[in-house]
């Protein structure tokens, strides 16, 4: 009787732990609206003030707010959405934590240089002002990143795949993807803007290049090692079955080699997104990099910020996408994300 209800103990608290976890991001959204609508701020903004507070900041943490709520009334019913929420608990209430420190560090205590370091409504105005052109330098930059990245992953599977069959292949391979793999992207950039006259698409054509180089190499790599640690009976036991040559690339080495392959992936996202960053920052004439380069000219730090918030973010949900692609293609695989 005292071990069953010691173990009913033990699941209650395990129950109301989950709870209090689930409830953080919910109850850090309200926190943050109540820091930003209570706690005075550091100097009195007149109306005619570009920056002046709005209620536009409590009107985006309110979305938050409803989400949240929602969430946890629906995980009281569903084991499911109380998994997910559990799971993703800890992210949302870091990264809640950390805007709701830099919003009184910016806003209600200014501790940071103005108008060099702007607070999150500032922020969310210059994201509403200038949403046109930011759509617009979003979609160029999302189309230079892809556009790179899905050229550096073809020809990169390709390579590796030929590397990892072939040993007159690898021979030649192999000393290239070591020699372009030690060499940070951004060395490229110089010679990739004097040669940009001579390249199809100008400076576009220029930093798809740059992506590109950059992703072959990782991708490359790792997909030769992926082939390269299929077992010689894998091939063979194919082959006794009547699998043809192109059979056993598409039928044994790639899925055999999926995990390594993924890997590369994975490296090659997030060297492409970096290179992409740097292109726009000192070349391509449109983009996020661009517009925050144009909004340093003006000085218009909010905009800037705006820029570099919504950069965060697409990357962030590129890299999730991208995980999300890798966890339902590697579910045979223990421990895929």
């Amino acid at each position: 009787m005292c071990l069953e209800n010691s173990k009913g103990m033990v699941i209650f608290l395990k129950q109301i732990r989950t709870r209090i976890i689930s409830a953080l991001p919910l109850t850090l959204s309200l926190l943050i609206i109540a820091q930003y609508l209570y706690v005075p701020n550091f100097r009195e903004f007149t109306p005619l003030d570009r920056n002046a507070p709005t209620n536009t900041f409590a009107w985006f943490m309110g979305f938050f707010v409803a989400l949240f709520f929602v969430w946890n009334i629906v995980s009281l019913f569903s084991s499911w959405a109380s998994d997910r929420l559990k799971k993703r608990a800890p992210i949302f209430t870091v990264a809640l934590l950390l805007l709701l420190v830099y919003d009184w560090a910016t806003l209600s205590a200014g501790i940071f240089p103005q108008p060099f370091v702007p607070w999150p409504d500032a922020i969310l105005n210059a994201m509403i002002r200038d949403r046109e052109i930011l759509f617009r330098s979003l979609y160029h930059s999302l189309m230079l990143l892809f556009a790179g990245y899905g050229i550096g992953v073809g020809l990169g599977v390709i390579f590796g795949v030929a590397a990892g069959r072939s040993a007159s292949i690898r021979y030649w391979i192999q000393p290239l993807v070591k020699l372009l793999g030690a060499i940070p992207a951004v060395t490229w950039l110089p010679i990739v803007i004097v040669l940009s006259g001579n390249i199809p698409g100008g400076l576009f054509g220029g930093a798809v290049l740059l992506i590109a180089v950059a992703v072959w190499s990782p991708v490359t790599s790792t997909t030769m090692n992926g082939v390269l640690s299929v077992p010689k009976g894998t091939f063979e036991a194919a082959s006794t079955f009547g699998v043809s040559k192109l059979g056993m690339i598409f039928k044994v080495a790639l899925p055999a080699s999926s995990p390594f392959i993924f890997q590369g992936l994975t490296q090659g996202m997030a060297i492409a997104c970096t290179a992409l960053l740097i292109a726009e920052l000192m070349g391509v004439e449109a983009g996020l990099g661009w517009y925050i380069n144009w909004q340093r000219g003006w000085a218009d730090f909010a905009g800037m910020y705006a820029a570099v918030a919504i950069i965060a973010v697409t990357f962030f949900v590129v890299n999730a996408a991208l995980n999300l692609i890798k966890g339902r293609i590697l579910r045979w695989k223990e421990g895929a994300v």
